[in-house]
């Protein structure tokens, strides 16, 4: 599992394609499994999935502003 040992976007970066697509599959079970718990509207939160790595990905987080 990928989600286990990110602790910073650094760990984001270091990350290949095919790594960052696993990723984001296993954020979607997590979101998955949450909400399924809790409830909660699925659409927004799996729409933003790729966007949110890609963004970690690209930029310099925390210091980009």
């Amino acid at each position: 599992m990928y989600l286990e040992n990110i602790y910073s976007p650094a760990d984001v970066k270091k990350l290949s394609f095919n790594e960052l697509n696993d990723l984001s599959n296993e954020i979607r079970a997590s979101l998955l499994q949450k909400l399924s718990e809790h409830g909660g509207h699925f659409g927004p939160n799996f729409g933003m999935v790729e966007a949110t790595i890609a963004l970690h990905y690209v930029f310099n987080s925390p210091e980009d502003k």
